[in-house]
């Protein structure tokens, strides 16, 4: 097929997610294992693609969930019904499966404990209308029927979720509240890092000193938009990354100190109108025992 005029300049990775409704990681890995020709060669995932450009792709076949899905250690249902299953995702779990990924997902478990998600979205990340890194703990919705699936997209691509985090940082902001407004895209030079870059996708936190430490502050952080990594890239912009977060340039000593293996980042509320009635609906997550244990010796 011809690359349509539309797709024009656009990264190949990021144009085949546009045109076949895949994941941008899915599209990358496509491209690594050879199924992607542009003109008849093998092409790279970062070059610019030309309209009329002759395309050839083999797609790989839809996702189909195991017979028994494992159970995922630590992952907790909150909230279920026949719409939506809010759960409480543990460190070490990604939301859903992806090339490369081996551990555990959301997806799988909730699967193991009977929940049926909605068919609609990419295969490998059905009934999954927004994402927590692998990393990050804390509360996250998954759709059950088409109709959550249609209208919780529709909230989150709208900005009508309240999605609330609570982020250790280090050293001390100033203003100890405010707001970040700086566009994020992948990193030019590292692939599996983002960056503020003037060309990127708008992207918006605000942010409220809830504890300040001697090295460290404890910020209370709502979200605008959801770009992938996107409090631990603002925070590491203003140069207060995340504790722990030693991708975005965090103190490794500090982290060391307070007994941190991975950021310091929680999503700790999630509220949103209910999709089948529009009844306000919130929930919150504790902090799980690596968090509360550091911040206990913060404070100490």
């Amino acid at each position: 097929m011809a690359m349509p005029d539309g797709l024009e300049g656009l990264r190949l990775d990021a144009a085949l997610a546009r045109l076949f409704g895949v994941s941008r990681t899915s599209a990358v890995g496509m491209i690594e294992a050879g199924d992607v020709l542009v003109d008849g060669r093998v092409p790279i995932k970062s070059e610019r693609v030309s309209s009329g450009a002759w395309l050839e792709v083999t797609l790989p076949a839809p996702a189909t969930p195991a017979t028994d899905p494992e159970p995922v250690d630590g992952l907790r249902v909150i909230y279920a019904d026949t719409d939506i299953v809010v759960v409480d995702k543990p460190v070490g779990v990604a939301a859903h499966p992806s090339p490369g990924w081996t551990g555990p997902t959301v997806v799988q478990g909730v699967a193991a404990m009977g929940h049926l998600l909605s068919t609609s979205g990419a295969a490998e990340r059905q009934g999954v209308v927004h994402r927590l890194d692998a990393g990050t703990t804390g509360v996250m919705v998954l759709a059950k029927s088409e109709r959550a699936y249609a209208v919780l997209k529709d909230a989150f691509r709208e900005r009508r979720i309240g999605k609330g985090y609570h982020a250790l940082v280090q050293g001390h902001p100033d203003p100890t509240s405010g707001t970040i407004d700086a566009p994020i895209d992948r990193h030019p030079t590292s692939d599996w890092r983002f960056a503020v870059v003037s060309s990127g996708r708008p992207s918006v936190t605000h942010y409220t000193t809830l504890e300040a430490f001697r090295a460290a502050t404890l910020l209370d952080i709502r979200l605008e938009t959801g770009r992938t990594h996107q409090i631990r890239v603002h925070m590491a912009a203003l140069r207060h990354p995340c504790v722990g977060d030693l991708t975005y340039g965090a103190d490794p000593t500090l982290a060391q100190r307070l007994g941190l293996q991975r950021q310091w980042l929680h999503a700790r509320r999630l509220a949103f109108s209910h999709p089948a009635d529009g009844r306000p609906v919130d929930f919150e997550s504790p902090y799980p025992a690596d968090l509360a244990a550091a911040l206990d010796r913060a404070r100490s």
